[in-house]
């Protein structure tokens, strides 16, 4: 059995991700799951995170389906109505991905 998110794997964004999330937004991502969420909260190989405009900063909000548990970061990157309303971080064992969920299938 492999570690779900394990930093050490190939980490990609979809193409949709790259052109609507600044390059600095996706490395906080990254970072939200190795330091807030691994080891605090069980992961599934799909997370759903939520983009919030949080007084023109960007918030990031995750509250999984497994658990009464919800965690809100906020980051010192100026929100944009364009960001996706919703991201999705998959593990399929072998590398993970940032996506859309327009581009999950």
């Amino acid at each position: 059995m492999f570690e779900l998110f394990d930093n050490n794997r190939s980490r990609y964004a979809s193409g949709g991700i790259v052109q609507t999330m600044p390059g600095e937004l996706i490395d906080s991502l990254w970072l939200i799951i190795d330091l807030d969420l691994k080891g605090v909260i069980p992961l599934e190989n799909l997370l759903t995170f939520h983009v919030k405009n949080n007084g023109g900063r960007v918030s990031i909000h995750f509250s999984p389906d497994t658990s009464d548990t919800a965690i809100c970061i906020d980051l010192p990157i100026t929100y944009d109505e364009t960001l996706p309303q919703t991201v999705y971080a998959y593990d399929d064992g072998q590398r993970q991905t940032i996506l859309l969920p327009s581009e999950a299938s």
